[in-house]
């Protein structure tokens, strides 16, 4: 079982990686409103930089801190970007921390291992003279040898990078695979270790919970699970399952609902009802073997996410065999 005082920060990244979803842009109002309502929630840290739009991002981080006093910032910036240098002093002045990106695709610039290893050492040397606190993050993780994101996550450590990412780029991860780098990670680095998943198997929340029970103190999730294709692990979700396997997490689940309805209204992406902890159906009782005893049949309270149990007896009549079908 895992120690009930242990702490998970839950990094969000909705501001983000929202706007990588179909058809979503947040103005400059929309992104207050969003750190705003995160900071009540009880999240630590938010990412509002992305690695495309450095410079246009940062132009809204003041108007961010304005609005979410509590919430630190951070934003991610390409090792290997010709403007990296730049980009790493003009995020000094206004982030409170940066994680720098190192794909390890053998298709994504630089192509060899060690091209990749020199350009994160070069970019971590910079950076650490810019910042007291500098993470690195390797996209494509799940999709090449174990081996070797624990052989670069070493020598980025190493080199004093404080922070480790495992990203599940592709989605295509899987719990126990998960659990078992990740759990190297952690075993054979001091060091921070985060993860960040995608949702392209529906496996972003599982992915999620395996990687902290091997150790992972930081979890990437955004609000509603928006993301890039079929988006990323869902903030609401994560922050449940955490909080119902003894873990804490700092998140005042009773507010995930308003914050649900609010971020679905403002990226024009409607929840399902069918999702669990904020779907309008996730307290709907209809089964009539469950309308007795409903409490048997969910995993957690209504009440814990300002839910309420909802019991519909159902039309007489339906779940009796209609002949004219033999």
């Amino acid at each position: 079982m895992p120690d009930p005082k242990r702490h998970i920060i839950l990094r969000d990244s909705t501001l983000r990686e929202a706007m990588d979803t179909p058809g979503v842009w947040f103005d400059m109002a929309t992104r207050r409103e969003i750190a705003a309502a995160l900071d009540r929630l009880g999240v630590a840290e938010a990412e509002v930089v992305a690695p495309s739009r450095v410079e246009a991002d940062l132009e809204v981080v003041g108007a961010l801190r304005e609005a979410a006093a509590g919430l630190r910032l951070s934003g991610l910036i390409y090792a290997s970007s010709p403007g990296c240098r730049v980009e790493v002093e003009q995020a000094a002045a206004l982030l409170d921390r940066i994680d720098l990106l190192v794909p390890l695709s053998a298709r994504r610039e630089p192509t060899s291992r060690q091209g990749k290893v020199s350009v994160m050492l070069e970019a971590l040397s910079w950076a650490r003279q810019h910042f007291s606190d500098v993470g690195v993050g390797f996209p494509h993780s799940s999709q090449i040898d174990g081996d070797f994101v624990v052989e670069i996550a070493g020598q980025a450590t190493a080199a004093g990078a404080g922070r480790i990412t495992f990203y599940d780029t592709n989605g295509s991860a899987e719990p126990f695979g998960v659990r078992q780098i990740v759990g190297r990670l952690v075993g054979d680095l001091d060091t921070t270790v985060l993860f960040h998943g995608h949702n392209d198997l529906g496996l972003a929340t599982a992915n999620s919970l395996a990687a902290v029970l091997a150790g992972a103190t930081v979890i990437d999730a955004t609000v509603n699970g928006l993301g890039d294709r079929a988006g990323n692990a869902s903030l609401e979700q994560v922050a449940v399952l955490l909080e119902r396997e003894g873990f804490e997490t700092g998140i005042d689940l009773s507010q995930l609902r308003p914050v649900s309805e609010m971020v679905a209204e403002k990226s024009g992406v409607p929840v399902s009802g069918l999702a669990p902890v904020v779907g309008d159906y996730a307290f709907d009782h209809r089964s009539p073997s469950h309308l007795a005893e409903p409490a048997e049949f969910e995993a957690f309270t209504p009440e814990l996410v300002g839910g309420e149990r909802r019991l519909q007896k159902a039309p007489a009549g339906t779940y009796k065999r209609d002949k004219s079908e033999d």
